[in-house]
């Protein structure tokens, strides 16, 4: 289950007798790595007190839509923000009612449609409800939405009838729950990521380097993994986990770097180079700690090597993704990179101002050099749609190509959605 770790699982418990089960859900959730916010209706307190579910999550229950501790009061809107996935369990005949006919009455039927995280069901009710015509007509109408339904299982049924219309035991939804993150898209395809900054010695003990984090690369890489992918991550030096399914390769400097992307760039499909890589380094190494016995000191620089450009211009070149951090004029220099180094995509963000750097939130903007109705109609991210023209005026409108908006999300969000955008650019440039 290592599709869950770190993970924020919302989960809605609805009225019904296998409510009593959510509690072992959440527990087991948790067990497998990921964060759970526990969404509870009115008639679910019936059957499960709010404090169990808060003590075995963690987190404060939520019960209210309109929730004067939310910020601007909107409790639904931050929790939607917030899902990576919600899972309503036990889904009641009542709920799915609701949400099949976009009925927002309360706070979990709100938040649902106001998330764009994938979003399963685990249907628990009578067998005869199950079964009734009008039942089965919510499932089909949310099934064709993309809703995802967990079950019913069969078996004996508290009332004492026996048929479909149990909930999926626990353990199994949360194996369910790890298969959202599975998506496929990449499935077979070596990726290499590098991430973090890189250290540049100056003298045994002093070094240049950056604010870099890596937490977007290790984002990164683990949604490349998630999609399917066979995951090389390169990284510099930085106190992060390596990601579940991903082999890491340790560097320190911009040269060790070059190196190592080089040296996997034989069978390479996708190369993202996502790391902060020095763009100088001192031309000389002292041998022992310079001490401080002079008023100044001048550190003669010279440019390191250009791991994008070099990847770029390889016989068989992957399909490689640059990264952009600017403080001014985003596209202006984000479209020159993508230019000047032949990318196939540069993912542009502002850093800065708490931004970018050490934050566990970004936002993206991408930039490729196809029109942007290349995209095909059914983007997974259809809330993200292309822009159809630049917004930078002094870009000559035959040097524009395709944009497209990833909004200021968790790091995690956003690696996916922009593995999304990359899996579709380069399947779209790939056609056998």
């Amino acid at each position: 289950m290592k599709q869950l770790e770190n993970k924020r699982i919302l989960l809605g418990v609805t009225g019904g007798i296998a409510a009593y089960k959510s509690a072992d859900l959440t527990r087991r959730l948790r067990d497998a790595g990921a964060e759970v916010r526990v969404v509870m209706t009115r008639a679910a307190t019936e059957f499960i007190t709010p404090l169990t579910l808060q003590a075995l999550s963690g987190n404060p229950v939520h019960l209210h839509l309109l929730d004067p501790q939310a910020e601007a009061a909107m409790g639904h809107i931050e929790l939607a923000r917030w899902a990576d996935a919600v899972l309503v369990a036990p889904a009641s005949a009542n709920f799915m009612a609701k949400l099949a006919h976009g009925l927002a009455d309360d706070l979990l039927s709100t938040l649902c449609l106001a998330c764009d995280a994938p979003l399963a069901l685990a249907p628990a009710m009578n067998r005869l409800m199950w079964a009734n015509p009008a039942t089965q007509g919510n499932r089909q109408l949310l099934e064709r939405r993309g809703v995802r339904l967990f079950g019913p299982a069969a078996g004996e049924q508290a009332c004492g009838e026996v048929g479909e219309g149990r909930m999926v035991e626990p353990q199994h939804l949360v194996e369910m729950t790890a298969g959202l993150f599975a998506t496929g898209s990449l499935s077979g395809l070596k990726v290499v990521v590098s991430a973090g900054p890189t250290r540049e010695a100056i003298d045994p003990v002093r070094f240049i380097s950056n604010r870099s984090s890596g937490k977007m690369g290790y984002a990164i890489a683990a949604a490349a993994a998630e999609a399917g992918a066979i995951v090389t991550l390169i990284s510099g030096p930085v106190a992060l986990p390596v990601p579940p399914r991903v082999a890491r390769i340790d560097v320190e400097s911009a040269g060790q770097m070059y190196e190592a992307v080089l040296a996997n760039m034989s069978d390479c499909d996708i190369f993202i180079g996502a790391a902060a890589v020095a763009d100088y380094r001192p031309q000389q190494l002292a041998q022992h700690k310079i001490k401080k016995t002079q008023a100044e000191v001048s550190l003669a620089l010279e440019r390191t090597p250009d791991i994008l450009a070099s990847v770029t211009a390889l016989l068989n070149a992957p399909f490689t993704v640059g990264f952009a951090a600017e403080t001014e004029n985003l596209e202006s220099h984000a479209r020159a990179k993508l230019a000047a180094k032949r990318l196939d995509m540069v993912a542009a963000n502002w850093v800065g101002q708490s931004m970018g750097f050490d934050s566990d939130e970004n936002a993206l903007t991408l930039f490729w050099p196809l029109p942007a109705s290349s995209l095909t109609r059914h983007s997974r991210i259809p809330a993200r749609r292309p822009l159809p023209a630049s917004q930078d005026s002094s870009i000559p409108p035959d040097q524009q190509g395709g944009r497209m908006e990833l909004p200021h999300t968790p790091k995690n969000k956003l690696a996916h959605d922009l593995i999304s955008v990359i899996s579709e650019r380069y399947h779209a440039q790939n056609k056998t």
